[in-house]
């Protein structure tokens, strides 16, 4: 989910190798990159430890087991375990607000997803007094990904698109470049981080076990580059609740009667 880059594939790889090693629970990397499903990867009955957007965890029937939610190091987190989404334009455009953008294009993800499309919808809410369903000509999607959105703003196939805060600063330190043609002109209020989580199929003494090793992980001294290079403070242990407000927010955007896009149908 949040290997923007090579190098910070490489440095979540060294991570969960050394969480392996600290907890003493066999991990093996795989890679589940786009366009496979990430709701394959989260029903399988042998993980250990992967990311899950918050919204899907909230209503997951069984629920997983939650391991740990990082604390992002930028100071807009304030040390706390969340994150928001960031409305982006391509920097040379002269949208000052998102507002602005209004009777454009607007991007979306999946409809799974917080950061890509249900924190669009409650956020939306605070225009009520417009006609929210009329607000863009246009809703582009699914786009699936977070890189996709951003290949859709610089391509001008859409005016905004919403993206991860987190992995927006990822992109920030490791692919500045890119970054620099980006630019946030609204986002959201932080809502619970994306948690590590493990297949409820896992035993509660391995679970125990990597949550000490991921509650330990900013003591390390062999940690702390692989943190820095992932712009992590440390893990913070989370409960189910905490993402309830999620749904709560959907059921928000449903009843003021905010935009629920639709996947374009596909070609016969």
């Amino acid at each position: 989910m949040y290997a923007v880059t090579p190098a910070v594939r490489e440095a979540w790889r060294a991570l969960f190798a050394w969480l392996a090693e600290a907890s003493d629970v066999p991990l093996a990397y795989v890679d589940h990159a786009a366009p496979a499903p990430l709701e394959a990867l989260w029903a399988r009955s042998d993980l250990g430890a992967a990311f899950m957007c918050g919204f899907p965890l909230a209503s997951a029937m069984p629920k997983p087991w939650l391991l740990a939610a990082p604390v992002p190091s930028p100071l807009r987190y304030g040390g706390r375990p969340c994150y928001c989404t960031d409305f982006i334009v391509r920097a040379d455009r002269s949208f000052g607000q998102l507002g602005d953008t209004f009777g454009g294009r607007i991007g979306w993800t999946v409809a799974h997803s917080q950061s890509g499309y249900n924190a669009v919808r409650h956020h939306l809410l605070r225009y009520r007094q417009q006609n929210l369903t009329s607000l863009f000509a246009e809703w582009v999607g699914p786009l699936e990904t977070p890189r996709r959105v951003v290949e859709a703003v610089l391509t001008g196939a859409i005016d905004v698109g919403p993206l991860d805060s987190y992995l927006h600063d990822l992109l920030r330190r490791h692919e500045s470049e890119t970054a620099a043609r980006l630019r946030t002109v609204e986002s959201t209020a932080m809502t619970p981080i994306p948690p590590l989580v493990a297949s409820p199929a896992v035993s509660p003494g391995a679970v125990a076990r990597l949550r000490r090793a991921l509650a330990s992980c900013s003591r390390e001294p062999r940690v702390a580059p692989l943190l820095a290079t992932l712009l992590l403070d440390s893990f913070a242990p989370v409960e189910a609740a905490d993402y309830a407000m999620l749904l709560a927010q959907a059921r928000d955007a449903d009843e003021g009667n905010a935009p629920k896009p639709a996947p374009a149908p596909r070609p016969s």
